[in-house]
């Protein structure tokens, strides 16, 4: 007897905030939000020694600092942006990619944590790795999301599922201290519909029979792939729910939205999708990017953007060594203070995972930029990628090129001064 198809989808549930609790039980329960800049040494601490010099804090302390002397939204001036919040704090309507003042306003008194993103990748690894020894087919879909082909797993089948995904969820959370959602379904659309049916810390088991009652009257959004515009295209033919984007024709839908796009939507909207559980998937790119707490002037700040323009390159190229890639299309984002962002980037002929070569390259793409305005964001990035060990990237002209290009470059024309800023 053919086994039934079983994908699940597990998302951790407020993964950086989760992560930030383990550090600091004591706001559990409590509206917190995670954003506003990157972690640097640990800034309670400091204010902790100052507030009670005769005891010597360390981070073994940290759970026994008081909540009255953790920072709060109120009063935060900036332009950063929340990565994520408490389910607490997401009760006042605040939530990821939201401007960290606009949150201010919908609650003041959440507490306001930065960023630590080598932590929760280090959280990232340690849960993946314990979903893949109990499950070895593992799609892995970002920091804090998987999908798993649970069919022929032990205990995949029972119940649906269930029994799996309860070892999976408990197992984690015995490790880790982190709870999950899951979602099991026949297919990776659906799981993770399922995984958001029930969450925090929620499994939610779907059979192709249940699209009708459970999916068909949710909103048009909540299958991945429709976005605002499309959600407003659909709307505007009066299509609120999944079930009344079912209702439609094949025909009807190809017409309106594309041949392709709209032959995916009738599919979506029946449950129907027939992708594989991918468990190595090559990066196209990778790129490190930072926004500013300022604007930056292209000529009174050249020194700090050089330095930071530097250090991106350089954790660029730690990416790619340590993940073993080389790229040789090289490129640059940039985004102005009047929100206008503007991308440039070049092919070479080599692959490279050097910073000195991602600056080199970097710096030229530069200079094909008028930088009239001040800088708000910048950002570098390797793309074209392939392995760092296959025959591609050590073919001897490229070797050849690498040697090449590090030989001292011949006078070029003059160039404006913001040329040579970075």
């Amino acid at each position: 007897m053919a086994l039934l198809r079983r994908i699940a989808h597990l998302d951790m549930d407020a993964f950086y905030a989760s992560v930030e609790l383990l550090r600091y039980p004591q706001l559990k329960g409590l509206p917190v939000v995670i954003g506003g800049g990157r972690r640097r040494e640990d800034d309670l601490l400091s204010r902790m020694r100052a507030l009670e010099p005769q005891r010597e804090w360390t981070t073994a302390d940290l759970a026994d600092i008081p909540i009255e002397v953790f920072p709060r939204l109120k009063g935060y001036t900036g332009r950063g942006v929340i990565t994520t919040a408490t389910y607490a704090a997401r009760a006042f309507g605040v939530g990821s990619a939201m401007g960290v003042m606009k949150a201010a306003k919908l609650c003041p008194e959440a507490i306001l944590l930065p960023v630590d993103f080598d932590q929760y990748r280090f959280y990232s690894r340690a849960f993946k790795d314990i979903v893949a020894d109990i499950a070895p087919v593992v799609e892995d879909r970002g920091v804090d999301e998987i999908y798993i082909d649970f069919t022929e797993v032990p205990g995949g089948q029972r119940d649906g599922g269930k029994a799996l995904a309860r070892l999976i969820q408990k197992t984690i959370t015995e490790h880790t201290g982190l709870t999950c959602s899951i979602g099991v379904a026949p297919n990776k659309l659906l799981a993770k519909m399922a995984s958001e049916l029930n969450k925090p810390n929620g499994i939610s088991i779907l059979y192709a029979q249940d699209v009708e009652s459970k999916i068909w009257p949710l909103s048009c959004r909540k299958i991945n792939g429709i976005g605002p515009k499309a959600e407003a295209k659909l709307q505007a033919q009066d299509i609120h729910t999944i079930g009344d984007l079912a209702a439609k024709e094949r025909g009807w839908l190809m017409q309106y939205f594309g041949k392709s796009y709209g032959a995916w939507l009738f599919d979506a909207a029946h449950g129907v999708d027939e992708r594989p559980v991918v468990t190595e998937s090559e990066p196209v790119s990778m790129s490190r990017e930072t926004t500013f707490d300022k604007d930056l002037h292209v000529v009174n700040d050249r020194a700090a953007l050089g330095e930071i323009f530097t250090r991106l390159c350089q954790q660029v190229a730690a990416d790619l060594q340590r993940k073993g890639y080389v790229g040789k299309t090289i490129g640059i984002k940039l985004r102005f203070d009047n929100f206008q962002s503007v991308t440039r980037d070049q092919t070479i002929d080599h692959y490279t995972a050097d910073a000195a070569d991602i600056r080199k390259i970097g710096g030229l793409c530069l200079k094909r930029v008028d930088m009239k305005r001040r800088l708000r964001l910048l950002g570098v990035r390797v793309g074209a990628l392939v392995k760092a060990d296959s025959q591609e990237a050590l073919t001897p002209d490229a070797a050849k090129s690498v040697l090449l290009l590090r030989e001292p470059s011949p006078p070029t024309e003059p160039h404006h001064e913001q040329a040579d800023l970075f």
